[in-house]
C-alpha cells in the first residue's frame, strides 16, 4: 500500500508585484534581480489569509481528483506563515472546505521544505492504514514577514499555495519513498522571529520583539545545493533508480542560480527540470505543489513517469520525494 497523487491544485493571489515596482522601494534594478534570481514578478496577498489561499488550492486538487470533502480523512498543511498561532491553518481549511468533524488535521513547520515534510507525513498515515484519502497543502505568505526595505530578501519572495490529493493505492504508482532531514544548529542562517511578541517578564535575546525574515544568503546558497544533491542521491539509492530514470525534477523554487547549480550537479538537461520562479518568486512551502500543478496542466508529466521533488528551507530542513505518476 502506498499513497498515490490523484489530483493537483494551486492558487496565487491576483496582485502582481513586478521588479519595476520593487525598484521604487529599494536600491535595485529589474536586470539585477532577473540576472541573479531569475525572478521577474511575484504575487502578494492584499487581504486573503493563508488558509483561504490553501483552501482554494485544495478545492482545485479535489476537483482534479474527483473527490468530495466528505471523502477526506486527513489534512496536512506545510506553512510557516499561519494567520494565527492557533488554531492551525489546517483547522481553518477543514472548516472552509466543510471536511467532516473528527478528521485529524495539522500543520507542519519546515519552512520551504514544508510541502515535502507534509507529504512524507501523509504518506506514512496512508501506508499504515490510518487513512485512505488525504489533502496535503503547501502555503505561505512571505510578503507578511519580509522586510520590504531589505533588498537582499524582499526581491526573492512571493505568496502562493499548492495542494495534492492522495489516495491509498495497491500497485506500482504513487509515492515510492521520501527522505527528510534537519540541522537545528544552523537555524540562524535563515529565520524569522515572529509571530509572538516578548512578554514584559523576559530579558535578553529571548525577549526580543518579532522581526522580519533574516537570511545569510551566500552560505545558504552553498548548503542548499550540497544538501539537495545529497538527498536526491539517498533517494535514488533507496529506490534503486538512476537519475536517467527520472523524467522530471521539480525543485523548490528558491533562486534560479540554485536550480541551475543543482541541475548541473545532477547532470540534468534543462528540459528535465521544471521552474516557474520567473512568475512567482519563492513561495516557500507553496512552491513545489504550485509548480507540480502547472507541470501537470502543461502536459509535462505522463502516466508512469518518475518525478522527483526536492527542497531546502529554514531550520535548516531539506528533503526529497520520488513519485511514479
Amino acid at each position: 500500500m502506498r499513497a498515490r497523487i490523484v489530483g493537483t491544485g494551486s492558487y496565487a493571489p491576483e496582485r502582481v508585484v513586478t521588479n519595476r515596482e520593487i525598484e521604487l522601494m529599494v536600491e535595485t534594478t529589474d536586470e539585477w534581480i532577473r540576472t541573479r534570481t531569475g525572478i521577474s514578478e511575484r504575487r502578494v496577498t492584499t487581504g486573503e489569509n493563508p488558509s483561504e489561499m490553501a483552501a482554494k488550492a485544495a478545492r482545485a486538487a479535489l476537483r482534479s481528483a474527483a473527490l468530495a470533502p466528505r471523502d477526506i480523512d486527513l489534512v496536512v498543511v506545510g506553512t510557516v506563515t499561519p494567520e494565527m498561532t492557533f488554531p492551525s491553518t489546517a483547522c481553518f481549511v477543514q472548516s472552509q472546505l466543510h471536511i467532516r468533524s473528527g478528521v485529524p488535521v495539522f500543520d507542519v513547520s519546515a519552512a520551504c521544505s514544508g510541502f515535502i515534510y507534509a507529504l512524507d507525513a501523509a504518506d506514512k498515515y496512508i501506508r499504515s492504514g490510518a487513512c485512505t484519502n488525504a489533502l496535503v497543502i503547501g502555503v505561505d505568505a512571505f510578503s507578511r514577514i519580509v522586510d520590504w526595505k531589505d533588498r537582499s530578501t524582499c526581491i526573492l519572495f512571493g505568496d502562493g499555495a499548492g495542494a495534492v490529493a492522495l489516495t491509498a493505492h495497491r500497485g506500482r504508482r504513487g509515492i515510492l519513498s521520501s527522505r527528510i532531514h534537519s540541522d537545528g544548529r544552523r537555524w540562524e542562517m535563515l529565520y524569522a522571529r515572529g509571530p509572538a511578541a516578548a512578554s514584559p517578564f523576559e530579558r535578553g535575546e529571548r525577549g526580543q520583539d518579532p522581526g522580519p525574515l533574516k537570511m545569510q544568503g551566500n552560505e545558504t546558497f552553498k548548503i542548499a545545493i550540497k544538501t539537495m544533491r545529497a538527498v536526491c542521491g539517498e533517494l535514488l539509492e533507496e529506490t534503486g533508480l538512476a537519475m536517467s530514470d527520472v523524467s522530471l525534477v521539480i525543485p523548490h523554487q528558491a533562486n534560479i542560480r540554485i536550480i541551475k547549480a543543482l541541475s548541473e550537479k545532477l547532470r540534468l538537461a534543462e528540459d528535465r527540470v521544471y521552474s516557474n520562479i520567473e512568475r512567482y518568486g519563492n513561495t516557500s512551502a507553496g512552491s513545489i505543489p504550485l509548480a507540480l500543478d502547472e507541470a501537470v496542466r502543461d502536459g509535462r508529466i505522463k502516466d508512469g513517469d518518475i518525478v522527483l521533488f526536492v527542497a531546502f528551507g529554514g531550520g535548516l530542513t531539506w528533503g526529497a520525494t520520488a513519485v511514479r505518476w
